[in-house]
């Protein structure tokens, strides 16, 4: 009998459909697709690594341009106060700093433009620090329009994209103290963080300062996420809380996406406009900005390579090629660390060369969402350690004597004192020299076999014949370990 049945060939003999199955397999699929996205926020270690890197970003770009902040984006900004509120008012863009034109309030946001870059890098109430971060860099590019790069347009994009992101995961302070069991819902500090935002809100909207009603509204579901997310945490469970974190890892892997799409565009844009131009043609594009006053912090350098022919034009097609290439990278694995390693060097040149650390840095920290996951734990185990090391003079200084351990005594019971035994030693240290039991001292008082309560002095009774003496061992005490 054979083992193919009519009813497997299909009706009337012919064969069965190649597609048969495929709906079931489309379907399983599906599930796993949906459950991957909505069990869990994807991309924990390189959100935090773009957390990082941004906010270290524009620590430094602050930090450097503290002596000239007046002049960029104060009050004696070439871009008055005048024509910016009338540029602000046509364009709607948000800034903080022409509310008023005080000096002592553009300071005020300037500092805490600063100390939100710290908060933010150090993962410490993400959330809120993330908004001021925004607030931060919003004001202050809107400010002055003209006195950014392309940097800057980076760095606008990813602080409104770091907001709605759950990029405190891993590497914070938050996580730290949640890892710590310490993250309660009962958090005194960071309810009054945001009660200061509240109020800060409020304030503005009852004033007239904040007067456009998209950014309000942005402001206020902000702060009432954070609200609803204390409630959920304090009164909710099960299913409210279940759905609650479906949708926030929705969002956050959507942003994630987007942040994605967003270095696809930017590359693919810059390498296919650079292949219309006739500089990069002809590759002698790399020519020109080496040999630019402003772009030659290493005048020698900048020389060498340009006067170098080859070097020149390996560097202006290389740079096409790999803007171009990347987005197609991304079907494969090794070529994408390969296209990404050689981006992160490109970067890495021109903050050396031409003198553009922020632009570079803030690129880098754009590129991070690419990496690894397992190159990004085995950077973060060596940061971890670098830190250690560092910190171990400080800790030695600093560290308390540990307490002397509890003495064991009869049956191993703590806090008691063992029996004196007559001719026992004491425990011996170790490491040192075994030592060998000597005679007890003075006359003794009682000997191996002698009945108990006998006189001191008195002669001991004769042993019993039936009963031999064991002489004592002769060889060395083993060493006594204690406990610590």
């Amino acid at each position: 009998m054979s083992a193919t049945t009519p009813q497997s060939q299909g009706t009337g003999g012919t064969p069965p459909s190649p597609f048969r199955g495929v709906g079931q397999s489309f379907d399983n699929a599906l599930a796993r697709g949906i459950g991957h996205v909505t069990r869990r926020a994807l991309g924990p270690y390189q959100t935090a690594i773009v957390r990082i890197g941004f906010a270290t970003a524009w620590l430094i770009y602050l930090l450097r341009e503290w002596p000239h902040r007046h002049e960029l984006y104060g009050p004696d900004s070439p871009w008055g106060y005048d024509i910016a509120t009338r540029f602000v008012a046509d364009n709607h863009a948000f800034t903080v700093l022409l509310w008023t034109d005080s000096r002592v309030w553009f300071e005020f946001v300037y500092l805490l433009g600063i100390a939100s870059c710290v908060g933010l890098l150090l993962g410490w109430r993400t959330r809120a620090m993330a908004l001021l971060y925004m607030i931060g860099v919003l004001s202050l590019q809107n400010r002055s329009v003209f006195m950014g790069d392309g940097g800057d347009n980076v760095v606008h994009l990813m602080a409104l994209y770091l907001v709605v992101s759950r990029c405190g995961q891993v590497w914070s302070l938050d996580a730290r103290r949640r890892a710590r069991g310490t993250g309660h819902w009962a958090d005194p500090v960071g309810i009054a963080v945001w009660a200061v935002l509240g109020a800060a809100l409020l304030g503005s909207v009852a004033s007239g300062k904040l007067d456009s009603w998209i950014w309000t509204a942005f402001f206020a579901g902000m702060w009432l996420v954070y609200a609803y997310w204390w409630l959920v945490e304090r009164y909710a469970g099960g299913e409210v809380r279940i759905v609650s974190d479906i949708i926030a890892n929705v969002v956050h892997n959507a942003v994630l996406l987007v942040i994605m799409f967003q270095v696809c565009v930017i590359y693919a844009a810059a390498g296919w406009y650079k292949i219309q131009g006739s500089r990069w043609q002809d590759g002698t594009a790399v020519y020109y900005p080496l040999h630019l006053d402003y772009f030659e912090p290493w005048p020698a350098l900048s020389e060498q390579l340009g006067n170098n022919g080859l070097m020149v034009t390996v560097l202006t097609y290389g740079t096409v090629a790999v803007q171009v290439a990347f987005p197609f990278a991304l079907l494969n694995r090794r070529a994408k660390n390969l296209l990404l390693f050689l981006m992160i060097g490109e970067h890495i040149g021109i903050a050396v060369v031409l003198g553009l650390p922020a632009f570079s840095m803030a690129m880098i920290a754009m590129d991070s969402v690419f990496l690894p996951t397992v190159f990004l734990l085995w950077l973060g185990g060596r940061t971890s350690a670098l830190g250690q090391l560092l910190g171990r003079p400080f800790r030695r200084r600093g560290a308390a004597p540990p307490p002397e351990p509890a003495k064991a005594g009869p049956g191993g019971l703590p806090g008691t004192a063992p029996a004196a035994t007559p001719g026992a030693l004491p425990p011996q240290v170790p490491g040192s020299p075994p030592r060998v039991p000597g005679p007890p001292p003075g006359p003794p008082t009682s000997g191996p076999g002698s009945a108990p309560g006998s006189a001191p002095g008195s002669a001991p009774p004769e042993p019993p014949v039936t009963t031999p003496t064991i002489p004592a061992p002769t060889r060395p005490r083993e060493p006594v370990e204690r406990d610590t």
